[in-house]
């Protein structure tokens, strides 16, 4: 038995029953009634959550009436599907109030995340979740936009610690919150956190497909530059949130021009993270992997790759609420690395080398002596280290 059949193997029942759901095998489920005796219906309806599935699985719930799922369980997911409805359409209208913001403002923009992505990839926006707006524009913007958000009411959220213009690289967006609104927009400027080889933001905008579904088009990633977008954000996250998954399964789909995509994923020295997507959505979700010119062939590499992700299933990790377990952290630490190509790695490793917020507060310099933080980081790491198993 290989590892991706035992790890399926070890998943919860109720996993499996929502992976027998989303495979659009659901005969399977309805013709074998002690599968459904055996579930733990409130696990059930916390991994639907979790993994913000419950858009997709709830109209799939409704068609039986009560006469499989407990009307407990499909009422719990009806209030959630219902939510996030109201939310999508929220989303919407400020989707297209942002869209009109900027282009008036003559700043190009290119949306990441969002309603538009539910109606691209599910044909509704109330088949997918999403909490903000994510959205790309080039750095020498980035001024010009926090001015008009702040303008229109719009608060920064999280403000970045910098020294020697690190943040250009290390990090890649800045969140806003509209404290009338509730709405959170993530302003990137990279599409990845660094350091990394980033797209240029004229050659993703050629490439840029054209929405109508405002009064002004909006613009969204190509179909390739999309995927690559997706599986690298879901590779990051150990695609722990297995709505990542039905994205890609959905994107496959549409007939992707898999030349130009292995030529994008090769671009970013990440072909073995676009196999690891494909892999893992061929099993979870048994997605038609396309064949002919381009097609992809699954290495070792990515297989491990894939291996590795059933940790994030097994577990039910969440890496967006702190304090993350020891375990878990630790784990995730090693499975990034492992996700980098060797000239990333090298890159990362040298990075270290590159001051960092610490040095600064370590050491207070004025500005024009910033360059010594370079010979200096060694010993300024040295000593934060040294006093801080000095106090544990």
């Amino acid at each position: 038995m290989d590892n991706q059949a035992l790890g399926l193997r070890q998943l919860p029942q109720e996993l499996k029953l929502i992976l027998a759901l989303l495979q659009e095998r659901n005969h399977d489920v309805y013709q074998n009634p002690r599968l459904l005796t055996t579930i733990n219906w409130d696990l059930f309806i916390e991994l639907c959550v979790h993994h913000r599935l419950y858009p997709l699985l709830y109209p799939e719930i409704k068609k039986q009436k009560g006469k499989v799922f407990p009307p407990s369980v499909v009422e719990t997911l009806f209030h959630y599907y219902q939510q996030n409805t109201f939310n999508m359409l929220h989303l919407c209208g400020e989707t297209a109030f942002i869209n009109k913001l900027f282009t008036e403002n003559n700043i190009r923009l290119l949306f990441l995340k969002g309603p538009h992505l539910a109606r691209e990839l599910y044909g509704d926006y109330s088949l997918r979740t999403s909490n903000d707006l994510d959205f790309l524009i080039q750095g020498q913007d980035l001024e010009t936009a926090e001015k008009l958000l702040e303008k229109h009411g719009y608060e920064k959220e999280d403000y970045i610690r910098t020294v020697l213009n690190d943040w250009k690289w290390r990090h890649h967006h800045v969140t806003y919150y509209h404290p009338d609104k509730g709405t959170k927009l993530e302003v990137h400027w990279r599409l990845h956190p660094g350091p990394g080889k980033e797209p240029d933001f004229n050659d993703l905008w050629a490439r840029r497909k054209t929405g109508t579904f405002t009064e002004t088009p909006v613009c969204t990633l190509g179909k390739e530059d999309l995927f690559v977008f997706l599986a690298l954000h879901g590779a990051r996250h150990g695609w722990s949130r297995l709505r990542w998954l039905c994205d890609i399964h959905q994107l496959t789909g549409q007939a992707l021009d898999q030349v130009l995509l292995k030529k994008l994923l090769k671009a970013s020295g990440s072909v073995h993270i676009g196999e690891q997507a494909l892999r893992l959505s061929a099993i979870l979700m048994n997605t038609a992997i396309p064949e002919g010119k381009g097609s992809f062939r699954f290495k070792k590499r990515s297989e491990k790759l894939a291996d590795r992700a059933f940790y994030y299933f097994k577990n039910m990790v969440n890496l967006h609420t702190d304090p993350v377990p020891e375990e878990v952290s630790e784990y995730h630490k090693h499975y990034l690395f492992s996700l980098m190509s060797y000239p990333q790695k090298a890159v990362f490793l040298l990075s270290f080398l590159y001051p960092y917020p610490e040095d600064a507060e370590t050491m207070p310099l004025p500005k024009p002596l910033h360059f010594l933080y370079f010979p200096l980081r060694p010993f300024l790491w040295a000593w934060r280290k040294t006093r801080k198993q000095a106090v544990t």
